[in-house]
């Protein structure tokens, strides 16, 4: 069994140990909860909060107390609390040439790695600055009337912005021109718009993640409350217009924040952006930004990216730091970054992934998206969890798999895993419990997470135990699997129903509970969550959006409201510079498939115009 310090495999801290898990088939048993919308919301969490017989009944009919059920099984592994597994050395690029980088030794973006996607990517920004084309200045001019929430009328996308400080965003903006007058770039990040997700401090913004109340940090004379990432972001460049909404402590999937404002999706706003980093898949699916900052505790990059048709990188735990910020959900939560594209995600990982004095984790390789020289590419199906998503999402999914499988000489291999449903509901259980006991006054929260904080509150210290031995026996039995297959990626969607629909007009007002739709929208995502893996979602098409004829189906070029599709990988700890080149393979032959969505904005040609005006 692994335990603390122990290295289990060469090159790594604290591997799990591994070992293949019981052969048990797959069995769902979850009983169905109705969904609790409008003043039933409010009422309901009174009732949890105030009835503990009725707030243990829910508990159950959740199926929190299911892994009673599977105590044999666990009762000989040791409880695994803290999923990180740290590679010891830096991971090295095997790749066929040094001429084929992306970036050339002065860390100036070459012209192949320009977009034919219709997004603009990192490189096309840095590109066009380097040539003259367009400045930083402009695109901050153009960009800040789109987002502000301070002008009358607020700006026509300000919809996703919590917050944003124009005088240091132009600030920034104008001294990236200047770099780029004197031809001195600080990198590939120079001068290019992002955002991060109100999670993370920055100084001069308030931290409220996504509530009504104030969680600034405090800093140390002499000291900045600034996250590690955001000051990473500063000092390569990058110009951050501020911060994104998000769901209320990032507490459920849809995005809905009857507080802040619920964005909705930029490809039909009859259906949410998904969540929690909901501004986040909002701003880079409509154009405004090429990159965002998001955080992920159980799913809360990919479902957005998944639902709005970008990319979106959950690393592995601990990888990229938080400090000095505290990391609400310590076992499974992450921050990472959301992107237009492969390159941009790549490139936005990179510099977010410089390691603070403090980590023990390696930096990331500065060539990622070099050709490799692997010779087997191992794609790794758990047939029957797969299977758990809508026909259509499957058919988009394993087309995709088919065609990477012809180009790009992948390899299939089936694999199992055990104890698939009692996983999720143990990783639910963690981070209810965990924000339960984080947030012990809710009286000002939204009703919908007073009630899931009601069952967190609810967990005996048995069941909290016995999930974390199950993260133990399924970390190991992943770890057999890689033992099995190496570098082996795991492929499932992204989730297993397409997209989450407001179906009440109400529900923006009053906020919705609907355990249903969130543990559809988790099916796959909690167990990188939960285990520590790194996991990338990418775009795989689109199907008809539900009240439409063949709803459910997949979408045609007529379609309209048409509903994103993710593809999700899962590499073993460390990789995620494997998953980013399998995701650049992908991106490749699903790139016919990418459409822009109705709302998208040009903002390039709105920075021309502003140059041309100034």
């Amino acid at each position: 069994m692994a335990s603390i310090g122990q290295d289990n495999k060469k090159g790594f801290f604290n591997y799990p140990e591994a070992k293949k898990g019981p052969d048990v088939p797959y069995k769902n048993d979850r009983k169905e909860n109705p969904a609790v919308r409008g003043w039933f919301v409010y009422i309901s969490a009174l009732i949890l909060e105030n009835i503990p017989l009725i707030r243990n009944q829910v508990w159950r009919n959740a199926g929190f107390g299911d892994l009673r059920k599977i105590r044999t099984y666990l009762e000989y592994f040791e409880p695994r609390y803290d999923p990180t597994v740290v590679p010891t050395v830096a991971p090295r690029s095997p790749f066929e040439s040094k001429d084929d980088l992306a970036v050339d030794s002065n860390g100036t973006p070459s012209p192949k790695t320009l977009s034919s996607h219709r997004y603009y990517s990192v490189a096309d920004y840095t590109a066009m600055y380097m040539s003259g084309d367009l400045t930083p200045t402009a695109v901050a001019k153009a960009l800040l009337p789109l987002i502000r929430k301070d002008t009358s009328p607020p700006g026509q996308y300000s919809i996703g912005w919590f917050d944003s400080k124009v005088e240091s965003i132009m600030a920034a903006a104008e001294a990236s021109t200047l770099r780029y007058q004197k031809k001195a770039p600080l990198g590939p990040l120079d001068g290019v718009p992002a955002a991060v997700k109100d999670e993370y401090d920055v100084e001069g913004y308030t931290t409220s993640l996504g509530s009504v109340n104030d969680y600034t940090g405090q800093a140390a004379p002499g000291e900045t409350i600034t996250a590690w990432c955001v000051k990473k972001m500063d000092e390569a460049g990058a110009i951050n217009f501020g911060k994104l909404h998000m769901h209320e402590f990032g507490l459920d999937t849809s995005g809905n924040n009857p507080i802040k404002g619920t964005p909705p999706n930029p490809y039909n706003p009859q259906y949410y952006t998904g969540g929690s980093s909901s501004g986040c898949g909002y701003a880079v699916a409509s154009g405004l930004i090429p990159i965002a900052l998001g955080g992920d505790g159980g799913g809360s990059i990919r479902i957005p990216a998944s639902f709005c048709s970008v990319f979106g990188l959950k690393p592995s735990h601990g990888r990229l730091s938080f400090k000095p910020c505290m990391n609400h959900s310590s076992t499974c939560a992450v921050n990472g970054p959301i992107a237009s594209d492969i390159a941009s995600l790549t490139a936005f990982y990179q510099v977010l992934g410089t390691p603070d004095p403090s980590s023990i984790f390696p930096a990331p390789s500065l060539t990622i998206l070099s050709p490799s020289l692997k010779k087997v590419k191992v794609l790794g199906i758990p047939e029957v969890w797969f299977a758990r998503s809508t026909p259509a999402i499957q058919r988009l999914c394993r087309s995709l798999v088919d065609k990477m499988v012809t180009v790009h000489d992948y390899t299939i291999v089936p694999i199992t895993i055990p104890f698939l449903s009692e996983g999720q509901i143990a990783h639910a259980m963690t981070v209810l419990t965990d924000a339960a006991t984080l947030l012990p006054v809710t009286n000002n929260l939204t009703s919908a997470n007073r009630i899931m904080l009601a069952l967190g509150t609810v967990t005996p210290a048995i069941d909290y135990v016995l999930a974390q031995k199950l993260r133990q026996l399924l970390m190991q039995h992943l770890a057999y699997l890689w033992q099995q297959h190496p570098g082996m990626i795991i492929i499932t969607p992204t989730t297993s129903c397409a997209g989450w629909k407001i179906s009440h007009k109400d529900d923006l007002k009053y906020g919705i509970s609907d355990g249903n739709r969130t543990l559809k929208t988790m099916e796959y995502v909690w167990m990188a969550n939960f285990l520590g893996l790194p996991s990338l979602t990418v775009p795989v098409g689109y199907v008809k959006p539900e009240g439409s004829k063949g709803e459910g189906e997949e979408a045609d070029e007529g379609t309209e409201g048409r509903v994103p599709v993710g593809l999700m990988s899962m590499g073993e700890w460390g990789a995620e510079e494997d998953l980013l080149r399998w995701g650049c393979d992908a991106e490749g032959v699903g790139e016919e498939r990418r459409r822009r969505p109705p709302i998208w904005v040009d903002v390039v040609a709105k920075a021309r115009e502003e140059m041309k005006r100034t």
